[in-house]
């Protein structure tokens, strides 16, 4: 071992000066160099050995590795060729050992068509089988107990049906392909652990005529600090659960987004963009192309081991009979509570989840009036489907611009976002297909403009990726540099927060918004500017209310678009704070009360005049429209004074102008909400 431990010093010391352009390759790496993945710019592949490396300064020191995201793949492969290097050198026995290689799909990458990580798990497997696996988070994501600090729920149950039809597709798909998905419940590291034991196990340990087992793990690499902490923990488990017999590596891949981080014409990569979309669309558009979306795995890559597929179980040497986690252990829990929920037919229900009948009730079904597509349901397969339908068979695509801030019906946006928040549908598939369409039929602003809305998810990626953490805190990104050095005051009166959610702010298109949300998950990118401005700056509430709000509700949540455009909408970004004046508003985009009048049917029978500012109306009137409106009676009071300009608006310094944007992510050590563009 100190053998192999001076070997690797010397070869890797030789390789970073030298800096030599290797070829990157998969990345084998010892357990006990430090795990820095949460707080380095860039993930490490780590893997954990029986013998147990020492570690060294000169392996773990940030100086040592890059920091910068063009370099990085030179710098890893590097890394990687320097432990071959010693292996080879001191005769390392993996040649004999067998592998077992698990792609470990994530909330953000349940798909089989332009996976990089699927793509690299099939590179690494080499044909000797992959046994995917996705595990339901009971612990950080899935309940209704699971809350973030602000009390929202983490995932809605509507949203965790979703997800459940998501895995369900996915599994059917993979099937179709001769291959299957493990399905577990509780935590990941939990799980993941559980299996490589297993197969440790079944193995037999290391023996003098066995070389063991490898664990390898791909998965997609996230950016955000509560996904960071979760791979921190699967690394840890498996590095615990390590036996004699076992080495495990485990490796993340880019994905979900248009461009490559790698690509960015930017210095310093992801943390050179600037903090405006403006100057990072205009730089990235004209030197940057979308890369080619990656072909579905061939027929055979994505086979399952043999081991999984043993007849005579029904995971195999993995999993037993009854679908608990095998630990080799007579005396193991696996078949109690959530170790005991994980195989290769097993699909939980909402109940399984942890969600209360109260919480299964309120989703049993569809509000006739959501603007989701009729039928909808999650998946690699409705997602395609969806994209066809408005692209190709509707011929939508070339209108796309003139109707997207429309507020009802299924077919004034895309309604992409659902599914590309599960990773169910490539972002670059899209763009793919607005490319072949402005070829085939038009091309015009409208074809434009669905590929720019795509690209706001990078950036919000991205600039999750720049500032960590930074996008859940109070004071943003922009921190005491707000108005001169003094930070915002916040208000934070629970009873005009829940009037907020409630939708019943006395404003009328504010509380449609928020009800069509609570009814079905969903919000227009114009509702989501709104209620977004009129939370944060006319009721100068602690933005991170909406953001955790949305987080619960929203079907296409997706972290870094939610946060970041909470953070945006609130001022906490710099740049300029955009007010939305929701009466202006109500009149431009619901100029007929069509939309409020679909969500508040107490304001049914309100003449067009006053249907956005029924507090005008005289006693008289409200007695002939059959509406009372304030305090207590059928429609309340504006919760703000319409004619008075918000706080922060008169304060010295202030910012103006801008566009303004829904959506965020809550408290100071984590995020939370789905706000997103509702595209």
């Amino acid at each position: 071992t100190l053998d192999m431990v001076i070997s690797i010093r010397r070869n890797l010391l030789f390789l970073l000066t030298t800096a030599l352009p290797l070829e990157s390759s998969a990345l084998v790496t010892p357990s006990s160099i430090t795990n820095t993945a949460a707080a380095s710019p860039f993930r490490r592949a780590i893997s954990s050995t029986a013998a147990g490396f020492v570690s060294h300064p000169l392996v773990s020191s940030e100086n040592y590795l890059c920091r910068h995201s063009r370099h990085r793949h030179r710098y890893l492969s590097s890394w990687n060729t320097a432990l071959q290097m010693s292996k080879n050198n001191n005769n390392d026995n993996n040649n004999t050992m067998k592998q077992l290689t698990i792609h470990w799909f994530r909330q953000t990458d349940l798909r089989l068509h332009d996976n990089p990580a699927l793509h690299q798990t099939v590179q690494l497997s080499k044909r000797n089988g992959v046994l995917p696996v996705f595990v339901f988070d009971t612990t950080r994501i899935y309940g209704s107990n699971v809350t973030s600090p602000t009390g929202c729920q983490k995932c809605g149950p509507r949203r965790a049906q979703f997800v459940i039809e998501a895995v369900k597709d996915l599994r059917e798909t993979l099937h179709k392909r001769g291959s299957g998905l493990v399905v577990g419940v509780g935590s990941p590291e939990d799980v993941l652990a559980r299996i490589a034991t297993a197969a440790i196990g079944t193995n037999g340990g290391n023996t003098d005529n066995d070389g063991g087992i490898h664990v390898r793990i791909v998965c997609q690499e996230e950016v955000c600090s509560e996904e960071l902490a979760t791979e921190k923990a699967v690394r840890s488990s498996l590095s615990r659960s390590m036996t004699k017999g076992g080495t495990f590596q485990m490796e993340t891949v880019w994905g979900s987004t248009l461009y490559d981080p790698d690509a960015l014409p930017f210095d310093s990569g992801v943390f050179g963009i600037p903090d405006t979309f403006t100057p990072f669309r205009i730089k990235v558009e004209k030197s940057c192309e979308i890369g080619k979306p990656l072909d579905v795995p061939a027929e055979g890559e994505l086979a399952l081991p043999k081991d999984a597929v043993d007849e005579s179980t029904r995971l195999g040497t993995f999993l037993a009979e009854d679908g608990n986690t095998r630990t080799g252990d007579e005396s193991s829990t696996a078949g109690s509570g959530d170790h005991g929920r994980c195989s290769l037919s097993y699909l939980p229900t909402l109940a399984d989840l942890g969600y209360t009948q109260k919480d299964i009730d309120c989703v049993s079904s569809v509000d006739p009036r959501s603007a989701m597509p009729e039928n909808y349901k999650g998946g690699e397969t409705f997602a395609l489907a969806r994209v066809k339908d408005y692209i190709w068979d509707k011929d939508l695509l070339k209108v796309y611009f003139d109707t997207r801030n429309g507020m009802i019906g299924s077919d004034y946006s895309t309604k992409f976002a659902p599914w590309l928040a599960l990773g169910n549908v490539s972002p670059r598939y899209i763009a793919r297909e607005c490319r072949r369409y402005e070829q085939m039929r038009v091309q015009n602003k409208s074809t434009y403009w669905v590929v720019f809305e795509l690209l706001w998810r990078d950036y919000f990626k991205f600039f999750a990726k720049k500032y960590g953490d930074r996008i859940f805190y109070l004071s943003g990104t922009v921190g005491k540099r707000y108005n001169g050095g003094n930070e915002r005051k916040w208000g934070m009166d629970p009873k005009q927060i829940q009037a907020w959610k409630d939708g019943m702010t006395g404003y009328p298109l504010v509380d449609a918004n928020m009800r069509e949300l609570k009814a079905t998950g969903f919000m227009s990118n114009r509702g989501r500017q709104n209620v977004c401005s009129f939370l944060t700056i006319d009721m100068n509430m602690d933005w991170r209310y909406g953001g955790d709000y949305f987080e619960e509700l929203l079907l296409d949540y997706d972290v870094h678009s939610n946060w970041g455009n909470w953070c945006s909408g609130a001022g906490m970004t710099g740049g300029r704070l955009n007010r939305f004046n929701i009466v202006k508003q109500s009149k431009d985009y619901d100029f007929a009360g069509e939309y409020v009048r679909l969500w508040c049917p107490e304001l049914a029978n309100v003449p067009d005049k006053y249907v956005h500012e029924p507090w005008n109306m005289s006693e008289g009137m409200m007695e002939e429209c059959g509406v009372k409106i304030g305090p207590g009676r059928d429609y309340p009071s504006p919760i703000v004074d319409p004619g008075a300009t918000p706080r922060v608006m008169m304060t010295d310094g202030s910012r103006g102008g801008g566009r303004g944007r829904g959506g965020g992510r809550g408290n100071n050590n984590r995020r939370s909400g789905g706000g997103g563009r509702g595209r």
